[in-house]
């Protein structure tokens, strides 16, 4: 495991430290399950597009042409 090196606003790492105080934790590891929580939100996303551009692919779905106007569609 890597360390690094954070510069924080004192106010905020006291109300963080009151945070991981309350949890019984460490700001140590809030910082380190937010990090891991970014990480695995762009690996689902990715996973997310890389599954949409598969079924795309796969779709056998025909688009006809547009033959109405937006005025059409909301003429009363």
């Amino acid at each position: 495991m890597k360390n690094i090196t954070l510069s924080v606003d004192e106010a905020i790492l006291d109300k963080v430290r009151r945070i991981a105080a309350d949890q019984k934790t460490t700001v140590n590891a809030l910082v380190r399950e937010y990090l891991t929580s970014v990480a695995l939100r762009e690996d689902r996303w990715a996973e997310a597009v890389r599954q949409m551009e598969a079924l795309a692919a796969k779709s056998t779905m025909v688009v006809g042409s547009r033959d109405w106007s937006r005025d059409d569609i909301h003429e009363r």
